[in-house]
């Protein structure tokens, strides 16, 4: 057997593992451990809204995890569900997505971005539920400022902060205008839905996109601000955007309108754990 046959022989398997019944639960399981994150950090920062001085991000969500009875199989359960997602991740972006135009190059690459973010996740909640503490539980602000500092020391360094910034509020804006569109009806089996299921993941999908994609706007703009003025204590991670909400002139009310926005999109995660195309 020549290498061209090998080659040939290995993509092969590769397709078919990428198109295997195990490969669509790890999607599947990928989509519900991303849910039960956003669940927690919807509840985390409803619970700031209200007084709370608990961390509203995913390591406050890891945290409350590992609070619960048997956390440590929680936290396992949700990192190789990530993992599981990196790998479908990873699959769209070597074969092509599900659907008639799911082999475009612009797709292909988001996915593989996307692997690479849930591989990244996946470390982070595994590390964490090994016992390496420092890992996953992290605050992401302190991370935010950390990344910004050492990116501002670099040659062109405010335009690279500010670029990355204005990317971040960009993609907010994205995800948001995609909820609001519904654009995720055509990764659904909505063949397969009652119009009362239907009707219950859009007020999910429409409700937790656009709250996630305001915190991800309010976010970018935060990057953006740091770049201006030369400060990496301004860029902000989850829990800090999140809690600035609260100094707009609508007060704890906008944190707690998003917050159950994003409590939403935890729901609509589980939802497409049981209705999207893989």
């Amino acid at each position: 057997m020549d290498v061209r046959t090998r080659t040939r022989d290995g993509h092969d398997k590769a397709r078919r593992a990428a198109n295997s019944s195990a490969m669509d639960a790890a999607a599947r399981w990928g989509f519900g451990s991303r849910g039960v994150i956003y669940l927690l950090i919807g509840v985390l920062a409803l619970r700031v809204a209200f007084g709370s001085g608990q961390q509203a991000d995913k390591g406050g969500a890891l945290a409350e995890l590992a609070a619960r009875p048997m956390g440590s199989v929680l936290l396992w359960a949700v990192g190789v569900g990530l993992a599981g997602m990196a790998l479908w991740r990873l699959s769209e972006a070597l074969f092509g997505l599900a659907g008639p135009d799911g082999s475009e190059a612009g797709k292909r690459l988001l996915s593989a971005g996307r692997a690479v973010f849930y591989g990244f996740s996946a470390y982070s909640v595994l590390a964490f539920a090994v016992g390496e503490k420092g890992s996953g539980k992290g605050s992401s602000d302190q991370e935010s400022r950390d990344v910004t500092a050492k990116a501002l020391e670099l040659p062109g360094g405010r335009w690279i902060v500010g670029a990355a910034g204005v990317g971040v509020a960009l993609a907010g804006l994205w995800i948001g205008a995609r909820a609001v569109l519904r654009k995720y009806h055509k990764h659904l089996k909505l063949g397969e839905m009652s119009r009362a299921e239907r009707r219950f993941v859009d007020v999910a999908g429409v409700g937790g996109g656009s709250a996630r994609g305001v915190l991800f706007t309010a976010a970018g703009v935060f990057v953006v601000l740091a770049a201006v003025a030369y400060e990496p204590d301004k860029a902000k991670g989850f829990d800090n955007t999140l809690r600035s909400f609260t100094d707009t002139p609508a007060g704890p009310w906008l944190l707690a309108v998003v917050a159950v926005g994003l409590a939403l999109f935890g729901v609509f995660s589980c939802s497409m754990a049981r209705w999207r195309k893989v």
